[in-house]
């Protein structure tokens, strides 16, 4: 039971953290740089869709790595969850604000406001990035050193 808790706590943290970088380093400057009204106007149906795949992906990876625990798992195990688990609270404390701005019907699409809130919301995103890229490594490293720990 806490092989297959731990290979999908693995697993869901990596589709999570493959998604976050990606959205990180390729989509969100690939979007700044089509100019912000157009950035702006993306932004809408590519947030809609990752913030799906990406919620199911740490809800998972938080119930298995639980999963895993209640199995016997390392410490560790724990403080990986926290990891991945700090990138929700974040997500609702720092990055819904700037959310619901960029979302709002009511703001210029072509606005210095806008690309402002651009900006802001790719750093921002990196440290989800950031955040669960740790809880990956550490999530792999209890994985392969079992053993050790």
């Amino acid at each position: 039971m806490r092989q297959i808790a731990e290979f999908i706590a693995v697993l869901a943290c990596s589709l999570f953290t493959g998604a976050a970088v990606y959205i990180t380093f390729i989509e969100h400057p690939a979007r700044m740089q089509c100019g912000v009204e157009i950035a702006a106007t993306e932004f809408a149906p590519s947030y809609r869709r990752a913030t799906v795949m990406q919620a199911t992906c740490a809800a998972v990876g938080l119930l298995a790595s639980f999963a895993a625990r209640l199995a016997e798992a390392s410490f560790w195990w724990l403080i990986a969850r926290v990891l991945l688990g700090s990138v929700m609270p974040f997500a609702v404390v720092a990055i819904l604000p700037t959310n619901r701005r960029l979302l709002s019907p009511t703001l210029d699409r072509r606005s210095v406001e806008a690309e402002r809130l651009l900006e802001r919301w790719g750093r921002l995103h990196a440290v989800r990035s950031i955040l669960s890229g740790i809880a990956l490594l550490l999530f792999l490293y209890l994985t392969i050193f079992r053993e050790h720990l």
